[in-house]
């Protein structure tokens, strides 16, 4: 009896292992649903939206601009910012806010990526912070799960005039 209990025990634990392992990879590699919060990619993600992101273009260095990416905050690495990839690594991007009357351009370097808000008044980003480094994406989103009224491929950038191309 005390056999027979042990032995599904510990089969439960190996299946729970497993299957923990299996869950781990999944989100780790494959991707996830996250929950948005804050104003700083409005009109394209309100707070409270629910987007699916991928982890594979990371992995691949398949990250373009445009794209809206998950990070690792680099002001506080426990938490997770959502963001539009403006410059990918020797591109000339505008690094003063819209409101200045002289405006100044750098280059990000090798490695980095530059990142801004589609809510350029409320954002704090890459213009606050400089480039952040391309090991701190987590994923890129895909979609917009919910609202269901709004369900599918996100929009381009409200602020697609600040992508440089020299």
């Amino acid at each position: 009896m005390l056999r027979n209990v042990l032995g599904k025990a510990f089969r439960f634990l190996g299946y729970t292992v497993q299957y923990g392992c299996i869950a781990h990879c999944a989100f780790e590699y494959l991707g996830g649903i996250v929950v948005c919060s804050g104003p700083s990619m409005e009109p394209t993600i309100q707070n409270s939206d629910i987007v699916f992101s991928e982890n594979l273009s990371r992995h691949f260095y398949c990250i373009r601009k445009g794209d809206i990416v998950i990070v690792k905050s680099p002001n506080d690495p426990k938490s997770n910012i959502c963001k539009r990839v403006i410059g990918l690594e020797g591109d000339k991007v505008c690094t003063s806010n819209p409101s200045d009357f002289l405006k100044s351009h750098s280059y990000v370097p090798k490695g980095h990526v530059w990142l801004e808000g589609d809510n350029l008044r409320n954002s704090t980003d890459s213009r606050c912070y400089g480039p952040v480094p391309y090991g701190l994406i987590r994923g890129r989103i895909c979609f917009k799960i919910w609202p269901l009224n709004d369900f599918g491929f996100l929009r381009a950038s409200p602020n697609g005039h600040r992508f440089l191309d020299d």
